[in-house]
């Protein structure tokens, strides 16, 4: 039996995040008051899966993402709100694998897959 370099990082942990789709989240291109930007949502899913981690860790080191394979499904007017959670799937050392959903009110707006890797604060870009 190998042991964890993060004791606590074990799949099956789960992060979840909740936000309100403001005019800054929104994408109006296509016309109209605007829906939540694909970016946006992403972005929410990395930090559920971000702070699903964070407190099993020390203080020196966070998550990084390195890999994002999602769909963005449904439109979400601004105003509404949506939900987004990570499960962590696999732990291969510091490589994480995230399944991630994101829903409205109604329906899936977005799933996929994020892989994210545990680096020590400041050493990225050195």
């Amino acid at each position: 039996m190998s042991v964890r370099p993060f004791p606590g990082i074990e799949p099956g942990l789960r992060g979840e995040r909740r936000a309100v789709i403001t005019p800054a989240m929104a994408t109006t291109h296509a016309g109209g008051p605007g829906v939540l930007m694909a970016a946006w949502m992403i972005l929410e899913m990395e930090l559920a899966a971000q702070d699903s981690t964070q407190s099993f860790l020390p203080d020196d080191h966070t998550t990084v993402g390195y890999e994002i394979c999602v769909r963005h499904r449904r439109p979400t007017p601004v105003g509404e709100a949506f939900t987004v959670s990570s499960e962590l799937l696999e732990v291969d050392g510091r490589k994480l694998l995230f399944r991630v959903e994101a829903r409205n009110a109604r329906e899936i707006i977005g799933e996929g897959t994020l892989r994210r890797t545990i680096v020590r604060r400041g050493r990225l870009g050195r």
